[in-house]
């Protein structure tokens, strides 16, 4: 006994966990069922320290919203369109290639077993400092292994977010998401139901890599010095290819009852999880499942979290159709057992029963609610006086030096490694503002971004959530989509100390009161804790993932500008604002607050109206003003497209603010159109009416990025000058 209470404490079970173990079992557990406890009970399969939070979320929308047990997703014109987060930043951190690879097989197979086909994936990333050694390796390394992987099995990775700070030094974060197109009348469910059907494991054989990955590896701390590698699964994107064709011709029979893929703590959750949601029970023999090492104990078989591989439940007598389907496709697929009305996993190996567990008890996990207390140094960061901040004297020397930050460069580096356009369903390219994806035979497309600005978060958890929100459904909303749904990633600190704990829980509750003022349902989502070492904790990053319907995808713009003499256009209010910017961090070298003004309802009419002056088409490109301020933002709308073009822009209608907080202060709530002379009128009008402030800056033309404030000249570099020191950064 004294030794299963010690190999308990090892894979991360808690004492009075063990206690309640036995309790269950009414004797002593042997250990595979240790083991199967302790991936089931993990904080990232069971979420203990967060699920009871989720009760918060809202569930209904504009748009009708589907959940399922890996993915969710929202229905429009007779299709679900399926989309879900996951992380793997622990994996990222110890091995970055194989560990954001992986990280992208998992979610696609999320998708995939909802059965929907997966069309695209996003990555949400975020870095110790660039001039950091090893930071810069882990960097290098993610963008490989999410090229290699998404390259090679054919979902495009169209979009997402890049940000260093020195938070995240020792604890990267990868947040990758997918999404997938499926007849909402066709989709799958991970269940194992009626007695007597077969159980049947696909995909690749079975190793000894991602062992405990979910308990052990993502469920802790990272100790100094520490090596997890044997965690660290090994991916194999060629199989996964196969896999989705594979899963998908299976699933059209209508002989499959259920499906799950075996990700995080691998068969048993897929096993078990399936028999629960069923309300079944499963008997599985290990001594058939495909394995590639020698000498596997059944804990191991059970514990591993080895890529491509999936579960299916079949129709009794349909079994041999299924598997000549997988075998066509080279993939392994064989019976490993059977539906039971035990109600209970039971797992036999070399001939003898080596667990016995109730899958509802196995799946159960106990919730914690720890004590959660207001960090003490927020009062200190959200009290920054911009009186004692002295003015610029030389606003180009500033952006220059701006324009070195690797979170305001250009991000063609990283993105030019994926190959974006396979599927041919990618409308707005990477680099441009949200992605925007065609549904064939259809005329209206999906429109998807990730956000969070961590600095807003270590600032304050509630509103930085709640600008998270409103920055992503800005973002669909400026290239003419109306948000639909939310899928998130909630990266946090040890959730045992409590002032990480009261940082998520803000998150969360901003998180739910921002999507229900918009309507917005969230669907699916991941935790992610423990992200943090002896050197400190991350900051909290609350990553939201949105998703949003464009009625019209040829009419969708992007935040570029086209021609030269079209008009410059700001939508929303400049004020005298600095808390949280990039200009704070990287000139004063100050992270403080308060964060700027706030306001849903500004929000929500900024949204309306940009939804319909593009589905009108009296908008030429659109971007909102986020990171870097209202100059950075029509920077980047200079230097985005293949040919830069120069603007001349006068700010004097805002002399009487700070000239510092009008170019670089990230204000919510604002937008940057160009528009045809001969629309400036319509848009004027319908902006009024919708109460959302309109302002000319300016047009666009000329060589020179100008910025004038009256008379005078702030800034006047060449366009041609900038790109290149702006595409050279990360590269």
């Amino acid at each position: 006994m004294e030794e299963i209470e010690r190999i308990s404490e090892e894979l991360g079970l808690r004492k009075e966990e063990y206690q309640k173990v036995v309790e269950i079992l009414g004797r002593v557990p042997t250990p595979t069922e240790i083991a199967m406890f302790s991936v089931e009970w993990s904080e990232h399969c069971g979420y203990p320290h967060s699920r009871r939070w989720f009760e918060l979320f809202p569930r209904q929308g504009h748009f009708p919203a589907l959940f399922g047990e890996d993915a969710g997703g929202i229905i429009y014109d007779d299709l679900a369109i399926i989309f879900k987060m996951e992380s793997h930043n622990h994996p990222s951190q110890i091995e970055p290639k194989q560990g954001a690879a992986t990280g992208i097989g998992g979610v696609i197979r999320d998708i995939l077993g909802s059965g929907a086909r997966p069309i695209a994936c996003f990555d949400s990333l975020r870095f110790g400092p660039l001039e950091d050694r090893n930071s810069r390796y882990v960097f290098r390394g993610v963008v490989e292994g999410i090229a290699f992987y998404g390259n090679c099995v054919g979902v495009p990775t169209v979009g997402g977010e890049l940000y260093f700070h020195p938070a995240f030094r020792g604890n990267c974060l990868v947040n990758v998401m997918c999404v997938g197109v499926a007849e909402k009348g066709k989709l799958a469910q991970a269940v194992a139901r009626g007695e007597g059907n077969i159980v049947l494991y696909v995909g690749n054989k079975t190793g000894r890599d991602g062992i405990g990955g979910c308990s052990i590896l993502a469920s802790q701390e990272f100790a100094d010095g520490e090596e997890k590698r044997p965690s660290v699964q090994i991916g194999d994107p060629f199989t996964e290819k196969c896999l989705i064709e594979a899963t998908l011709e299976a699933l059209a029979t209508g002989f499959v009852v259920g499906v799950k893929d075996m990700g995080a703590a691998g068969l048993t959750c897929s096993a078990s999880e399936m028999a629960a949601a069923g309300k079944s029970g499963v008997e599985l023999d290990l001594d058939r499942v495909p394995l590639r090492e020698e000498g596997m104990e059944a804990w191991e078989i059970m514990m591993s979290e080895s890529q491509e591989r999936m579960l299916l439940c079949v129709a009794r007598g349909r079994e041999e159709e299924i598997r000549k389907i997988f075998k066509k496709w080279g993939l392994e697929a064989e019976i490993v057992g059977k539906v039971t009305g035990s109600g209970r996993v039971t797992i036999i190996h070399r001939g003898e029963v080596v667990a016995d567990i109730p899958a509802n008890e196995l799946t159960a996990p106990p919730v914690y609610t720890p004590p959660r207390k207001r960090p003490t140094y927020l009062d200190e960061v959200n009290s920054l006086s911009l009186q004692s901040l002295p003015l610029p004297t030389d606003y180009e020397n500033v952006v220059l030096t701006m324009l070195s930050s690797p979170n305001l460069c250009s991000r063609r580096w990283v993105y030019e490694q994926y190959d974006h356009m396979v599927q041919t369903n990618t409308v707005v390219l990477p680099g441009k503002g949200a992605s925007v994806l065609r549904v064939k035979g259809k005329k209206w497309g999906i429109a998807v971004t990730t956000d969070c600005n961590p600095v807003y978060c270590y600032l304050d958890p509630y509103r930085g959530a709640q600008m998270a929100v409103a920055e992503a459904a800005l973002n669909l909303s400026a290239c003419g989509a109306r948000p639909a749904g939310i899928t998130d990633c909630l990266n946090f600190g040890n959730p045992e100390k409590p002032d990480r704990y009261w940082q998520f829980v803000e998150a969360v509750k901003g998180i739910a009161d921002a999507s229900r003022f918009f309507g917005l349902p969230i669907v699916s989502g991941n935790v992610s804790f423990y992200n943090e070492n002896p050197r400190g904790t991350i900051y909290p990053v609350p990553t939201i993932g949105m998703v949003g319907i464009i009625e019209d995808v040829e009419q969708a713009v992007d935040g570029v500008f086209k021609e030269e003499g079209h008009i410059v256009v700001l939508l929303g209010k400049v004020r005298e604002e600095l808390g949280g910017s990039e200009y704070l961090r990287v000139i004063h070298n100050l992270e403080a607050g308060p964060l700027p003004s706030f306001s849903l309802n500004e929000e929500k009419a900024l949204q309306e109206l940009l939804i319909e002056l593009i589905s009108g088409g009296f908008v030429v490109s659109a971007s909102d003003v986020s990171e870097g301020g209202l100059l950075f933002t029509l920077l980047e709308a200079c230097l985005a497209g293949e040919c830069p073009l120069g603007v001349m822009v006068n700010v004097e209608p805002w002399n009487s603010l700070r000239m510092d907080a009008v170019l670089f202060g990230e204000g919510r709530g604002r937008v940057l159109l160009s528009l045809r002379e001969e629309n400036y009128s319509k848009v004027a009008v319908m902006a009024q009416e919708k109460g959302v402030p309109f302002a000319v800056l300016g047009r666009v033309g000329g060589r020179d990025f100008l910025i004038r404030n009256g008379r005078e000249v702030l800034v006047a570099l060449p366009v041609l000058d900038l790109k290149e020191r702006w595409e050279s950064v990360l590269s």
